[in-house]
């Protein structure tokens, strides 16, 4: 029996630069690693192919350009695009620490892991705003609904916290000062807009992301938009 691809963009965070090349790692050893060699067959997923896709966060490459912005006031543009080129540059970085292939397009993703190096697709597209509001997590965002990808967010924390309790799931339209929130400002309202949902977890364990990659219940923090 043929079974639908299952497609899934994971945003891996800036703030996991230590234990990424891990994650990634572990997701290339459980589903391939992008090129169109599979993984190991495993009980109940060999038939089902995995597109999976990794977008980089900005982490200190992207640190550099605000720091910049502080010292010499650059223009929207300008940063704009020199924070992209930090993700790019993380993106090298996950490579270089990896066995995950890399690509710069989403139109024919290899069954597997990849990991996008994102400055041509956007300079080319150009889809959001110039603005500090806008970080990858919207980027991330965008390619999922670009590629009809389920969204995983890992980062270095659980999930999106209110009055020191993890919330198990949120609607967009709930988010506020009350949350403990680690997403850009600008990613509430792209959900919204385009009824997608987002999964945050703790990227530390990369099992957690695998569950989560296969459906099954992690702990984490669900947030929907107008779903």
């Amino acid at each position: 029996m043929h079974m639908e691809p299952v497609r899934v963009v994971i945003k891996v965070g800036g703030s996991l630069i230590r234990e990424a090349p891990e994650l990634v790692n572990r997701l290339v050893k459980e589903f391939g690693m992008g090129s169109g060699k599979t993984a190991p067959n495993r009980p109940g997923s060999e038939k089902i192919p995995f597109f999976i896709l990794i977008v980089p966060g900005g982490g200190i490459f992207a640190d550099a350009v605000r720091k910049a912005d502080e010292s010499f006031g650059l223009g929207d543009d300008a940063a704009h695009w020199m924070a992209i080129l930090g993700m790019e540059q993380y993106a090298c970085y996950l490579q270089d620490k990896s066995c995950a292939a890399g690509t710069d397009s989403i139109k024919e993703l290899p069954p597997g892991v990849s990991i996008l190096f994102p400055y041509r697709l956007l300079k080319a597209e150009d889809p959001l705003p110039h603005s500090w509001d806008v970080t990858s997590d919207t980027i991330a965002a965008w390619v999922a609904r670009q590629t009809g990808a389920l969204f995983i967010k890992a980062t270095d924390v659980d999930g999106i916290f209110r009055e020191g309790k993890i919330s198990r799931e949120i609607f967009t339209s709930e988010l506020s000062e009350n949350f403990e929130s680690c997403i850009d400002l600008s990613l509430p309202g792209f959900l919204q807009k385009n009824r997608m949902e987002c999964l945050i977890l703790n990227g530390k364990f990369p099992e957690r992301v695998i569950q989560a990659v296969y459906g099954k219940p992690v702990p984490c923090t669900v947030v929907k938009g107008n779903i």
